[in-house]
């Protein structure tokens, strides 16, 4: 028994301002056609999720193929969901890195007379 499978590829053209809307340009190629798609993003959506607009081409391309996985032909929106869950799962994973961090080890303080016999304490006189 064979399987086709769909050969998706998709690759970021650039991008176009559009008033409050950046429209992110794609060339999709799917089993050898070639066609170019555009996901819309309003710009007030990054900045009140706190997400740099120059994550715009990976959060477009990410939902571009997510669209075209479940067949959407229609058009294609970066919506608030989108970069909202996308900033949740960043911050999740900056705060699992923060808590894998170890404090820096410092070595006890020790007073002088606790060692005696070291070189250091000795250096210059004469014995």
């Amino acid at each position: 028994m064979s399987t086709k499978r769909n050969l998706l590829e998709i690759r970021y053209l650039g991008f176009d301002q559009r008033e409050n809307c950046r429209v992110f340009r794609f060339d999709v190629q799917a089993d050898g056609h070639a066609k170019e798609v555009e996901v819309t993003a309003d710009m007030a959506v990054f900045r009140d999720n706190r997400v740099g607009i120059q994550e715009g081409p990976s959060l477009c391309g990410s939902k571009l193929t997510s669209d075209l996985g479940r067949g959407w032909e229609g058009e294609h929106e970066l919506t608030a969901a989108d970069v909202r869950a996308h900033a949740d799962v960043k911050a999740l994973a900056d705060a699992e890195r923060a808590s894998a961090r170890k404090a820096p080890r410092r070595r006890p303080a020790v007073p002088a007379a606790i060692h005696p016999n070291s070189g250091w304490r000795q250096f210059g006189r004469s014995q």
